[in-house]
């Protein structure tokens, strides 16, 4: 995900959305602010006490594999469509510039898929270092935020630029730049509203890793405040067993749920928070101090627009697309070429 905020002088203002269904548009309204990039959609919530079938978390399952995608006739067929109602953000630049002219932009970015390459090891996806060195630069020119369903301090490790905010476990862990000339009076940025839960989350986590050791290519990451179980390595044919050997533990957990993301099943909390909750929290702050959920919250404010990251065409609440991090990185890099060259025309003027 990367999000694309225009802040007016005293407030922020973000782009519209584009709807998911084909037909209610003929082309992106040219947004008012805000940009955001996300590496595929958010699937549906699959919650534990709905009673769901257990072929149709396999079908979920499925569904989250681009192997799956790529090999459907349809997705083909329609591959065209798509594109037209999501067209390309590159190719769509001067577009998306020249709605942001006379403000402010505030950039949203997911981490995985956007900033790094999908890895069978999560523990190894690494940004490059063309990456870091493209939003060290965009940091310079624009707030920056990295909002992730990762544990904060692992992106962070990854990331490794203090002057971002970073928003992990999917906007329940909140922190902003680190700022070593702030006054005494002035508090950084920190927001954890789950922080209740820390205790239930270890200890699933203890149990979850228990109950998934015997089924190969598994494994369990504690992310803080939500944990994420990731099949990427897992054979098809052990899906639905893992899927219930999953839902087995939550059972005896109401106040936490499960939901489907692209290999991988998450657990967090029944909390009224996510990440588009998490962008507005943080359009506030910036605008006192300066993935879908954040797509759609976005569109309904009247605030943004969304760039889908991904190969293969989804439903979504994004304007635009772009394929893979390269793409990412290019888009970002003219962002930041643009900028050095509006600030070098203002400062001859």
């Amino acid at each position: 995900m990367v999000s694309f905020i225009e802040e007016r002088p005293k407030n922020i203002t973000a782009c519209q959305n584009v709807a998911s269904d084909a037909k209610s548009a003929q082309k992106p309204p040219a947004p008012p602010g805000f940009l955001s990039i996300s590496r595929n959609k958010l699937l549906q919530n699959l919650e534990i006490n709905a009673g769901v079938r257990a072929n149709a978390w396999v079908d979920a399952m499925r569904a989250s594999s681009p192997t799956h995608i790529k090999s459907r006739p349809s997705i083909a067929d329609h591959q065209g469509s798509w594109n037209l109602h999501h067209p390309s953000a590159l190719e769509m630049f001067e577009q998306i510039i020249d709605a942001s002219k006379g403000k402010q932009i505030v950039m949203f970015l997911d981490y995985d898929g956007t900033l790094s390459p999908i890895v069978a090891d999560p523990d190894r996806a690494f940004m490059s270092k063309k990456m870091r060195k493209t939003v060290r630069k965009l940091a310079k020119c624009f707030p920056t935020a990295i909002v992730s369903g990762r544990c904060r301090d692992k992106v962070y490790n990854f990331v490794k630029l203090a002057e971002l905010y970073y928003a992990g476990s999917h906007g329940m862990d909140i922190k902003g730049p680190e700022n070593h000339s702030k006054s005494n009076n002035e508090t950084e940025l920190l927001f954890q509203p789950a922080s209740e839960f820390l205790p239930m989350i270890d200890e699933v986590h203890k149990q979850l890793v228990e109950t998934t050791k015997s089924t190969p290519g598994a494994k369990v990451e504690n992310n803080k405040f939500c944990l994420s179980v990731h099949f990427r390595c897992v054979e098809e044919k052990k899906w639905s067993e893992l899927a219930q050997k999953v839902k087995s533990v939550l059972k005896d957990y109401p106040k936490l749920r499960l939901t489907q993301g692209r290999k991988v099943l998450e657990i967090r909390p029944t909390i009224k928070w996510d990440k588009g909750k998490a962008l507005v929290f943080l359009l506030e702050s910036l605008d006192d101090r300066t993935d879908e959920d954040a797509f759609k919250i976005l569109g309904d404010r009247g605030q943004g627009f969304g760039i889908l990251v991904s190969k293969f065409p989804k439903d979504t609440n994004a304007s635009y697309s772009l394929q893979e991090p390269d793409e990412v990185m290019n888009f970002l890099q003219r962002l930041v070429d643009w900028k050095e060259l509006s600030v070098r025309a203002q400062s001859k003027m």
